[in-house]
């Protein structure tokens, strides 16, 4: 398959003939099938902070919002992740706001329980963190490290996440040392940020690329009423601000299967949030191949309220798993067994191409012994 050019890319962003979009989701499902297959995962989504240091101009966790705060403790984690194993997930997402409360020696202690009590794989989904902290989670057996870095645009960043401290975030480099820490790595971006262009959000797709990420979540932009960019009155784009809807996500997601067609996309939670009835569905229809049923206990689940409207915020974690489950039969696809990584499916597919070669393929030349006496081939 020849890459998509830029102006491909953006093209299709303003494509809005249903035809010609049909056409588009049915060629990233063909690259879905083709690469990863029909397994469809299952990431049992655990919130173990809504405590957070930052001041986003969109997000309900932020700082200066007064709410109900919550910080799971040791056993209540552990206690949804065995949840998890029971009924069948392959991996758990470990997610909280940015939270130094939830310091690098506690985590540390969390993943080597999960390591050692379970088969599961680990992402950590906890915003910038320090790079020795990164390392002593990797070190601790964490998997995956899920960092969205929202738009690729510097000056649209900045004007939706205020600075902590003086430091600017440098989310890309976040990325690129946790790759170099072994990490799998995935990142993200919200369609409809106001003051979104169609260009921005087409270099956002081809940073995927460029990055070659192994997870990537795509959402809409749904802001939290009670903060800065939840008014009635922010500033757009105009005639290029990308819409915050679910054909935008759709479009987008289908473009990143084509551009990074090994990573694994989930139909996230967000695109199921603005369509109830089957945005999941067209999620994975579009490209998407995994699933993040919701863990996250009662009464923390209902506090975990980045954006209003939340899917799945009145369900506990065995019918989110039912209806998920549901789902995916209902499509013809397969609910996935293990860990589900990019990179265990590179080695599992390694695996078999080999065990097909020794079972079917004829050897060219006989086999030759070793000899323990003497030491040479006979």
């Amino acid at each position: 398959m020849s890459r998509l050019t830029h102006q491909e890319i953006l093209n299709w962003l303003r494509e809005t003939d249903p035809a010609m979009l049909e056409k588009l989701f049915a060629q990233a499902d063909e690259v879905r099938r083709t690469h990863v297959g029909d397994e469809v995962h299952l990431r049992g989504l655990i919130e173990i902070s809504n405590h957070c240091v930052r001041q986003c101009h969109y997000c309900g966790l932020r700082a200066a919002r007064t709410q109900p705060r919550y910080r799971m403790t040791h056993d209540e984690v552990l206690a949804c992740v065995h949840q998890a194993e029971l009924l069948g997930f392959g991996s758990v997402v470990l997610q909280g706001g940015e939270d130094f409360g939830i310091t690098a020696d506690w985590m540390a202690r969390v993943i080597r329980a999960i390591k050692a009590e379970t088969e599961l794989a680990v992402t950590l989904s906890l915003g910038e963190r320090l790079p020795h902290e990164l390392l002593s989670w990797r070190e601790a057996g964490a998997d995956r490290y899920l960092l969205r870095f929202e738009t690729s645009d510097p000056a649209l960043y900045a004007a939706i996440h205020p600075l902590r401290g003086a430091t600017p975030s440098d989310r890309v480099g976040q990325l690129r040392l946790m790759r170099e820490m072994g990490y799998e790595i995935g990142s993200g971006v919200m369609a409809g940020i106001p003051g979104q262009t169609y260009e921005m959000l087409a270099r956002d797709i081809e940073l995927f690329e460029e990055l070659d990420l192994d997870m990537v979540g795509i959402g809409p932009f749904l802001a939290h009423p009670e903060t800065p960019l939840g008014a009635n009155d922010v500033v757009t784009a105009g005639s290029d601000q990308v819409p915050s809807n679910e054909w935008m996500v759709l479009k987008t997601v289908a473009l990143t299967r084509i551009v990074c067609p090994e990573a694994n996309l989930p139909a996230t939670t967000a695109l199921a949030t603005i369509n109830t009835v089957d945005g999941r569905e067209h999620g994975l229809e579009s490209g998407g191949n995994v699933f993040m049923p919701i863990l996250t206990p009662s009464p923390y689940r209902e506090m975990y309220q980045i954006y209003p409207g939340k899917a799945c915020i009145d369900e506990d974690a065995t019918q989110c798993n039912t209806c998920m489950r549901g789902r995916i039969d209902r499509l013809g696809r397969l609910v996935g067994e293990g860990p589900g990584g990019r990179f265990t499916r590179k080695t599992q597919q390694r695996e078999q191409t080999r065990n097909a070669d020794a079972r079917w393929k004829p050897t060219a030349e006989p086999v030759k012994k070793v000899s323990p006496e003497l030491n040479v081939l006979q």
